[in-house]
């Protein structure tokens, strides 16, 4: 591999924001999709669901709720499942069904635990609901609710029929067709996905964990990769060297970007509310180190120890952020309120509340 590129923190954060899409926006949501690779998404909704977030800033006219609209649509331009070897939920483009099956798989047949392969007695379980759904059409766990209630090793009760769509769709032998107020609605694979992606011959363990690591760099465009990581796309990327960041790789395709960001362009100094979740700011570590940002998303939080708010967002201006601000949007009274705030002396958040008001509806 040749030496290491050098970068200032400025120029890497400035590569950071226009590689990510947020300097120049996508046309739609499947552009800025296929882009990254994937969106997360999140079931809160405080000012605005975090796919949502994550795309209003990347997407001209981009609407509340675009995105599940858009890959819900009969030609399925992308799926909902699981982040390979984690349990985080994403939107996939359906270039990515042929790798993100291996994952189904692993789970189905090697996995322990909660998503891990079936018991005798779930699979004869799992056979009933999957035969249900064959014959009634798509349905929710709450259509199912006759299949009566359970109790977790937490002491929680919850529905059966829940558990079992969690399994199942873990393992890929149903999918969500739909989003009804945000709950899920699942229906079986080949009534949901095109014939054509399902044919697909599966990629090969090695293909699926080469497949991961680029979209990870997809994702976020500046990644620490082990040792054994960068074995597997050494052909791909580019070592980036930033001050006293650690070791970081880019992908190759991203070269004409990296020259680009080394030139100052216009408009980089918009103030933008950031998604708490968004690709810019996910390696918490490399926020902090990169762009002298140290935040916690803290929902999870007890409300005694929170620093910034509940659902606070960062605030971006050009390459700094310059603080958060905390918005709660009331649906009934169509009105954004401020729980609280805190920004660099000579930034307002006036108009970029506005703009995420006419965007929530308020």
């Amino acid at each position: 591999m040749p030496a290491p590129i050098a970068l200032s923190v400025e120029t890497a954060r400035r590569f950071m924001r226009r590689a990510g899409g947020l300097d120049t926006p996508f046309p739609d949501a499947q552009s800025a999709l296929d882009h990254l690779g994937y969106v997360q998404l999140d079931p809160l909704n405080v000012c605005g669901r975090m796919q949502d977030l994550i795309l209003r800033n990347r997407v001209a006219g981009y609407r509340e709720g675009g995105l599940l609209a858009h890959v819900h649509q009969p030609a399925r331009p992308g799926f909902e499942h699981f982040l390979p070897g984690q349990g985080i939920l994403v939107v996939f483009p359906r270039d990515a069904w042929r790798y993100v099956r291996v994952h189904m798989q692993q789970r189905r047949t090697h996995a322990r635990g909660y998503a891990g392969k079936l018991s005798a007695a779930e699979e004869k379980l799992a056979t009933r609901i999957l035969d249900e759904l064959r014959d009634r059409g798509p349905l929710t766990s709450e259509d199912l609710d006759h299949y009566g209630r359970s109790s977790s090793a937490w002491g929680r009760s919850g529905r059966v029929a829940k558990t079992m769509f969690d399994k199942l769709f873990a393992h890929g032998r149903v999918l969500i067709t739909a989003r009804r107020e945000f709950r899920r609605v699942f229906d079986l694979p080949e009534r949901v996905m095109p014939a054509e992606v399902l044919s697909q011959k599966d990629a090969t363990e090695e293909e699926a964990a080469r497949w991961a690591l680029l979209t990870r760099l997809r994702q976020r465009r500046l990644v620490a990769l082990k040792k054994q990581e960068r074995a597997l796309v050494d052909d791909a990327v580019c070592e980036v060297h930033v001050e006293d960041a650690p070791a970081l790789f880019c992908l190759k395709t991203d070269l004409p970007v990296l020259d680009a960001a080394a030139r100052r362009d216009t408009g980089e100094h918009e103030l933008r509310l950031i998604a708490p979740l968004d690709p810019l700011i996910y390696d918490r570590r490399l926020t902090e180190k990169l762009w002298d940002f140290s935040y916690t998303w803290e929902v999870y939080t007890p409300a005694h120890k929170r620093v910034r708010g509940y659902y606070a967002l960062p605030v971006l201006a050009g390459t700094e952020f310059v603080g958060h601000v905390e918005p709660r949007i009331d649906r009934e009274k169509r009105k954004i309120t401020v729980l609280s705030k805190k920004l660099r002396r000579g930034h307002s958040t006036t108009d970029a509340l506005k703009e995420l008001g006419r965007f929530l509806g308020a």
